[in-house]
């Protein structure tokens, strides 16, 4: 008889220990490099997933090269994968263009948006002490902008469109290196497109002074990106408000992911975003705004959020 009772709340135990991991969701989100801002909005992101669900949703976050490789592991990943990417680069890669040329894939179709996060902010930082004051200043010195990264990509569009396309000498060296580099005289300056204020821009700044290059309003219109103003003091020394350009961003699944999958993850991420913003002041630039930036469809389950909020998707986002 006491085997019995001791074998049957064993196997109630077992039960419940099913139980509990079969309502538990474990989700794969590919950001950025470990340095940089979006990394630490993941990190963020798995915080607020864990605690909006009461532990339901376990959020584990994956380092990596840039928005490109984001985009490209998606042929590879199963339903728990998330990533990021500014939306223009899901069209790419469906279109097979840019740096999707020759690289189609019918796995790219099945790419869904789920909600916005805060938006690319392109950094030009240069030594204070560089004599370098604006980009035709660039001429002649060598320049990190990182490997297959977006900012890599966008930062090498910037130098084309104003002039100094085989002028300025490109580092071969990855972005995580960058600070020490500069520190040390080998480059004198790096790109980085985290949104601001940027980990390693701060990291730079507070260690021998920076100083991040203003785009005026007709290089702003050539890049055809959203104009952004820095305000003064949001780096050690920064006395001006700095005039830049921003790009929407992106939280991106597959179909393969579950309605209900992808409800709960749009849900929690919104009713979340006032504490992380309280923490961290980069989300309380997203908003519901933001949403026509992604012109990619969502996935069902986000629609479904959507439509419970309140929030307007157009036909394309449908």
């Amino acid at each position: 008889m006491k085997f019995t009772k001791i074998a049957a709340l064993a196997a109630v135990s077992l039960s419940l220990v099913a139980g509990a991991a079969q309502a538990e969701t474990r989700i794969t989100y590919k950001s950025a490099k470990a340095e940089t801002s979006y990394y630490q909005m993941g990190v963020q992101i798995a915080e607020a997933m864990k605690a909006g669900s009461g532990g339901a949703i376990i959020v584990t976050v994956e380092e990596s090269q840039g928005s490109v490789q984001n985009v490209m592991e998606v042929k590879a990943r199963g339903a728990d994968y998330v990533f990021t990417t500014p939306p223009g680069l899901v069209g790419a890669a469906q279109k097979a263009t840019g740096p999707f040329a020759d690289k189609g894939d019918p796995a790219f179709d099945e790419i869904r948006a789920l909600f916005p996060i805060p938006s690319l902010t392109m950094h030009f930082v240069v030594r204070a002490d560089s004599g370098i004051e604006s980009f035709a200043d660039l001429e002649g010195k060598t320049i990190l902008l990182g490997k297959g990264t977006f900012s890599a990509t966008e930062g090498e569009k910037y130098l084309q469109l104003f002039g100094l396309e085989g002028k300025v000498t490109l580092a071969d060296v990855e972005l995580s290196n960058a600070v020490p580099a500069l520190k040390n005289g080998q480059i004198d300056g790096f790109v980085t497109a985290g949104s601001f204020p940027a980990p390693n821009v701060i990291e730079a700044a507070a260690s021998m002074g920076v100083k991040v290059l203003s785009l005026n309003d007709e290089q702003i219109a050539a890049t055809k990106r959203s104009r952004l103003v820095i305000p003064a003091g949001t780096y050690a020394g920064q006395d001006a408000d700095i005039t830049t350009t921003s790009l929407s961003v992106g939280a991106f699944t597959t179909t393969q992911m579950d309605e209900e999958t992808a409800y709960q993850l749009t849900r929690t991420f919104w009713e979340g975003k006032a504490s992380m913003g309280a923490a961290a002041p980069w989300w309380n630039g997203v908003d519901a705004g933001l949403m026509g930036e992604i012109n990619v469809r969502f996935h069902p389950g986000a629609i479904r959020y959507y439509k419970e909020a309140g929030i307007a998707l157009n036909d394309a986002q449908m």
